[in-house]
């Protein structure tokens, strides 16, 4: 069975400059490029969970635009990722089973996020700040 070692130790391997959060045990922040957010990896046994905000969603009338773009996106580019929302936060994540985690299936979801952020992004902030915020329930 894989441990949170065995996930520190894929990504000291895959040379990735990455951060332990002292309070969240399990949880790594993983540096992009200098302008993209970091990638959050949490060991949440039986799962790793990568995730990363890519912004918040607030603005004027563009919800639906933004909300089909992201469905394109996930039907059409991703493979290991999803976008979505939670609250009024626009995520990518991806969820993958530690006890079979391997180097190489933890290496394709860092380099596709990885490729994504730099694509994708700033469309996605853009439209984004565009859409209006939901009403609070």
């Amino acid at each position: 069975m894989r441990t949170e070692k065995d996930v520190e130790a894929y990504l000291l391997r895959l040379k990735r400059p990455y951060r332990t959060l002292e309070d969240r045990p399990g949880t790594f922040l993983v540096e992009t490029s200098r302008e993209m957010p970091p990638i959050g990896v949490r060991v949440d046994p039986p799962l790793v969970v990568l995730r990363v905000h890519i912004g918040d969603i607030d603005g004027s009338s563009n919800r639906e635009a933004l909300y089909r773009r992201l469905l394109e996106l996930n039907a059409r580019q991703l493979v290991h990722a999803s976008y979505g929302i939670d609250d009024h936060h626009l995520v990518l994540s991806s969820a993958l089973e530690l006890e079979n985690l391997d180097f190489n299936e933890l290496q394709a979801t860092l380099d596709e996020i990885d490729l994504v952020l730099a694509q994708q992004l700033p469309e996605l902030a853009r439209m984004a700040k565009q859409a209006p915020t939901p009403p609070h329930r």
